[in-house]
């Protein structure tokens, strides 16, 4: 059986220490009984590690040699074996409807667009799993005040409780990273409704990360205008990494209700 060569556009890194495998492997455990998507398995390390856990497990994976390789090692794999892009995918009938867990040791190159995917179908996913570069894993747990807290962990934090689980080292990769990794868990939290509109928190809490330096009051410019009078508000002399999530909540109905005030 050929091996499969990584391929640096695809951000293709091979794990090769099967205790890592079977340790983020086991992060599903949690969810128990439901469907397993692991995304980017290329030779399928953790996919064996997943079999064994009898569930229904589909892999997908857009590397054409990796398709080929994984339908030959992984023969009772063959109907589940999805050839995609999974950013491109509409997972809403994956399992017929059902909800799954999402896992897998994501390509670095996409793995925040992944998490954004994940977003999308949060009410499908009440678990996601995984290994991503250890400087994203640290982004998406951070806290309030803290200088890597930004664009996602306000968004993911706001549907999902974060665990960062463990470190993993480059040296059971091939070809070796430059950088760290790390497992991380999300399960979905009790939030239904985040009590605001959700675009617009979407758009005030990219808005003003993309200037994070700045206070609210300056940030919030690209929404609300210069004269805006509600960023008189004490609320925005913070800049945005001081505000939890609810707060964030806050800002958008106030944002929401500035430019009712505006537009009439």
């Amino acid at each position: 059986m050929r091996v499969v060569k990584p391929k640096k556009f695809l951000g293709q890194h091979f794990l090769k220490d099967l205790k890592v495998a079977q340790d983020i492997a086991d992060t599903v455990d949690v969810c128990p009984e439901i469907p397993i998507l692991e995304v980017g398995p290329g030779m399928g390390v953790l996919t064996q590690f997943l079999l064994p856990k009898e569930r229904n497990v589909k892999v997908v994976e857009l590397d054409y040699e990796s398709v080929a390789y994984l339908r030959e090692a992984y023969p009772q794999l063959e109907d589940n074996i999805i050839e995609d892009d999974f950013l491109k995918m509409n997972l809403q009938q994956l399992f017929g409807g059902q909800p799954f867990v999402l896992t897998g040791n994501y390509p670095y190159n996409i793995s925040s667009q992944i998490f954004f995917k994940m977003l999308e179908y949060k009410d499908l996913i009440p678990c996601c799993t995984g290994m991503i570069q250890k400087e994203v894993a640290e982004r998406i747990a951070a806290e309030p005040g803290s200088k890597t807290y930004g664009i996602l962990s306000v968004l993911i934090q706001a549907w999902y409780k974060v665990e960062y689980l463990f470190t993993v080292h480059e040296h059971v990769f091939n070809p070796p990273p430059k950088v760290k990794s790390a497992v991380i868990r999300m399960m979905r939290n009790e939030t239904h409704n985040l009590g605001c509109d959700e675009k617009l928190f979407k758009q005030v809490v990219k808005t003003t990360f993309n200037q994070r330096r700045k206070t609210l009051r300056n940030s919030i410019k690209p929404i609300l205008g210069k004269d805006c009078p509600l960023t008189e508000d004490v609320l925005f002399n913070k800049r945005p990494e001081q505000l939890s999530v609810q707060e964030f909540i806050q800002l958008t109905n106030q944002v929401e209700q500035a430019l009712r005030t505006i537009n009439d």
